[in-house]
Parts: structure tokens; C-alpha cells; sequence
């Protein structure tokens, strides 16, 4: 059969249609996909035979994922790019509506208020810094930047194991594919095309390992976002530098169906953000002191590459988010735990009891003058903060660890202790020193406290003097 030689053939128009979709794709370089079409057997005028070629936009915005997933610069273990977007889809999944002038002024007034509460009820002054009200995507914005650094020592162990597990099924001359949608039976395009060209097999396997866990971070941070009420419920220092912070929708959301009227609820949770806040400006040892146990940790951690070399046996190694579907199925950190993580998790889970202990009765003390409905609402929060949560189970998932405080209800008894033997400048000055930290001992007789404080105190003293003697003979 001849056509007028003013008549293309259908298959030249099928091909036509096709140049002029992956030319709006990939600009200079279609001509070459055409031409890896082709080498791989395929016959680019086949792709429109079912009917209509894929919308451009659709298959553009499919590239750009794939190319923000291996394009980022670096080696860190953690893309936050990708933990960024994923983690603001999730805080909005459940809606993530702008707050009005009458929120915001609710919150930031509420805050305010807990300040001059809470100049009663302890020594450490206020923060300082800006009040904020705000939603779940700006609670995300503002503290994912600690969520990656947190995370960061175990990305990197993962990373090293997903290279090795991951090295083992792929062939030394690797090459990335991605197949389009709605072009059928195509081996994927490689990634010259994708403008990526020059990544060994290495690099590959890290970015997309590097993707793999932002997805987590950022799944995770988005869960955290629909439950948090401020920047310091989770009892670790989220934000750089001073400030306070609630979250109006979720604290609205959490005050129905509760006994207490909603700025009762809202005042409250004011006054415990306040206290977090004072305690880690005002002695920034504690700061260090909580992110330096949860890195110890970390860092300790292994991989178990038996576990992981089965959960990742049938992914797809260029699929970031099968990847990360995968590690999220846990098992994959080392069953036993080394002598020293054992001591770095004890410490640590006392020093984040010891941090919700001192905000829990400082905030109980500031705020029953104050509001009728103060001691449900302390009980409630209790049993909330020692339940946990989907965000956080999550995140034990991811790091290893729960950042949940055990004893928090023993600290607070303790720091009750030591504020009826000497007021609120003696319950304050517990946090003087890292030295003078009580220990699990402590939570076991808070009690007790006070008088091994002081025999340490007398035995210490001694020794000093005696020190002072034998240099003093010399």
C-alpha cells in the first residue's frame, strides 16, 4: 500500500507524536532516547497503538521525582529534600488549614500568660525568643532540620549496609531505568537520559538509600505534625535557639470531648511548652547533654544484613519507595544491643524522665492557682506522654530507640521532694551540674535523694582535703 506523498504513514505520525512528547520532556536529549529505544528492540510508533500518549505533565512530573531522588548533591545519609516534601503531604493528608488572627492571638496570648505563671512556680527565667503559633506544615518546616540530625549516625549505618546488600544484585555496569507511565513494554530510560550520567553503581545505591530514609523521616515527622501541641512534647530540643510554640489545630482537636473548656486546655499546654523551653535555654548543658546520648546511641547501632537482605530481596533497587517500605518493616537493627548501648539507653532514658519529671510538677505548680481542670489534665498528659504514639513507634522503628520517658511519674516525685526540703531554688538547682544528675538509683528511692546527695557531698569534701594534705606535705 502507497501513500500520496503529501500523507504521512500512521506509523511516521504515531512516531512524530512521540518525538514531540519526549522532546517536551527531555528537550535536546529526545533524539537520543528514540535512539536507546530503539538499541533495546522497541519500536518507539508502537507506544501510541492502545489510543492517546500519556499527558506530558504527568510523565514530566514523574521524571523530576526521579531526578530529585539521584540528583542531590553530596553524600549525606538522609535526602531532606525528599523528607521535606513527604513530611508536609502527611502533616496536610487530614486537612492543615491556615490559621485565622484569632487563633494565633489565642495561642501567642496563652504563652505569654504561662510565662507569668510560671515566674512563681521556678527560678530559671523565661526563654525569651518569639512566640509561635503555628500549623502542621511550619511545625514541620521548623523542626525537621533536628529530626535529620537525629537520624543522621543510623542513615548512614543503613546506607553502608543497603550498599553492600544492595551491591550484591546488581551487575557491575548498572543502569537506572525508569519506566514511564502509559508507555508499556519499555525497559526504562537510563540515566543520560535522565540527565544524570557520570553515577557509579555506589553512588546510585546511596542516594537512593539516602531517598529511601528521607521518605521515612519525612513519613514520620508528618505523623508527629498531627499530634504534637508545641515544639517540645517529644522532651528534646527541637528548635536552634530560644522561643515557644503551639500548634492551635491540634490542640483544639485534642480539647474535644474533654471535661475542660478549650482555653483551659490551650493554657495548660501553654505552661508545660513554656517550662520545656526555660529548661533548655537556661541550662544548655541539658541540651547537649540529650542530644549527645541519642547520636552515642545511634552511632552504636548495627545492622542486621541477614534480616536486611530478605526484606529487600524482591524490591526494586531503583524504587526509593519500596525501598523505604521495606526498612520500614523493622528487624533490621541488631537484636542485642552492646554493653555500652545499654548504659548510653539508661542514661538517656533517665535524663528524658528527668526532663518530663521537672516540667510536670513545675507546670502543675503554675498552673492550679490557676485553672480548675489542672489535675485531670496533668494525668491525661501523663498517660498520653507514657502511651506514645504512631509518630513515635515510628521513629523507633527508624533510630532504634523509643524517646519515651519510663519514669517520668518517679522524677516527678522526686523533684516534689527536693522542692518540700528546699522550695523551689533547691527542686531548681538539680540541674546546676551534669555531675549532680540524679540516676536510676535515684528514681528507684526519690526519697532518699537529698540525703545520698549530701553523704556525697561530706565524701567528696574529704577527699579534697585529703588531696590538699598529701600535696601540701610534698
Amino acid at each position: 500500500m502507497s501513500f500520496p506523498d503529501d500523507m504521512s504513514s500512521p506509523d511516521d505520525d504515531r512516531e512524530r507524536r512521540l518525538r514531540e512528547l519526549l522532546s517536551q520532556l527531555f528537550g535536546d536529549r529526545a533524539d537520543d532516547v528514540l535512539a536507546q529505544m530503539r538499541a533495546q528492540g522497541l519500536d518507539p510508533a508502537a507506544f501510541a497503538d492502545e489510543g492517546a500518549l500519556p499527558d506530558p505533565a504527568t510523565l514530566q512530573n514523574a521524571l523530576a521525582q526521579v531526578q530529585r531522588l539521584l540528583s542531590t548533591p553530596g553524600d549525606g545519609p538522609v535526602n531532606t529534600d525528599v523528607a521535606r516534601d513527604l513530611a508536609r503531604q502527611v502533616a496536610i493528608a487530614e486537612g492543615d488549614p491556615s490559621l485565622t488572627a484569632n487563633q494565633a492571638r489565642a495561642a501567642t496570648s496563652a504563652l505569654t500568660i504561662a510565662e507569668l505563671w510560671l515566674d512563681a512556680a521556678t527560678t530559671l527565667a523565661p526563654s525569651g525568643g518569639q512566640k509561635h503559633a503555628w500549623s502542621r506544615s511550619e511545625w514541620v518546616e521548623a523542626t525537621l532540620p533536628a529530626w535529620n540530625s537525629l537520624v543522621a549516625p543510623v542513615a548512614a549505618s543503613m546506607a553502608d549496609a543497603l550498599a553492600t546488600v544492595l551491591g550484591d544484585q546488581l551487575p557491575d555496569d548498572v543502569e537506572v531505568g525508569l519506566q514511564l507511565p502509559g508507555l508499556p513494554g519499555q525497559e526504562g530510560l537510563g540515566l543520560e537520559q535522565l540527565g544524570l550520567g557520570g553515577l557509579d553503581p555506589a553512588q546510585i545505591l546511596r542516594r537512593l538509600g539516602a531517598a529511601a530514609f528521607g521518605m521515612q523521616v519525612g513519613q514520620a515527622a508528618g505523623t508527629l505534625s498531627r499530634e504534637v501541641f508545641g515544639a517540645t512534647d517529644v522532651g528534646l530540643p527541637l528548635l536552634p535557639g530560644s522561643g515557644t510554640a503551639l500548634l492551635p489545630t491540634n490542640v483544639a482537636a485534642f480539647a474535644e470531648g474533654l471535661d475542660a473548656p478549650a482555653d483551659e486546655v490551650r493554657s495548660f499546654l501553654a505552661v508545660r511548652e513554656a517550662a520545656h523551653a526555660r529548661l533548655f535555654t537556661h541550662v544548655p548543658w541539658v541540651r547537649a547533654h540529650l542530644l549527645g546520648l541519642v547520636d552515642q546511641y545511634a552511632r552504636g547501632i548495627t545492622i542486621d544484613l541477614g534480616t536486611l537482605e530478605e526484606q529487600v530481596r524482591d524490591v526494586d533497587p531503583a524504587d526509593p519507595d519500596q525501598l523505604r517500605a521495606a526498612l520500614s518493616g523493622g528487624g533490621v537493627f541488631g537484636v542485642q544491643p552492646t554493653a555500652e548501648q545499654k548504659s548510653t539507653l539508661l542514661r538517656l532514658e533517665t535524663a528524658l524522665a528527668l526532663v518530663e519529671g521537672w516540667v510536670d510538677e513545675v507546670s502543675a505548680q503554675a498552673a492550679l492557682p490557676h485553672l480548675p481542670h489542672a489535675v485531670p489534665l496533668r494525668e491525661m498528659l501523663r498517660r498520653r506522654r507514657a502511651a506514645g504514639g504512631p509518630a513515635e513507634q515510628t521513629f523507633a522503628s527508624l533510630v532504634g530507640l523509643e524517646l519515651r520517658p519510663r519514669r517520668s511519674r518517679d522524677a516527678a516525685a522526686l523533684f516534689a521532694h527536693v522542692y518540700t526540703a528546699g522550695g523551689a531554688e533547691g527542686r531548681d538547682a538539680v540541674w546546676d551540674h551534669p555531675d549532680l544528675l540524679p540516676g536510676p538509683r535515684d528514681l528507684d528511692d526519690p526519697a532518699g535523694y537529698l540525703a545520698r546527695r549530701a553523704a556525697q557531698k561530706i565524701a567528696d569534701t574529704e577527699m579534697d582535703a585529703a588531696l590538699a594534705d598529701l600535696l601540701g606535705d610534698e
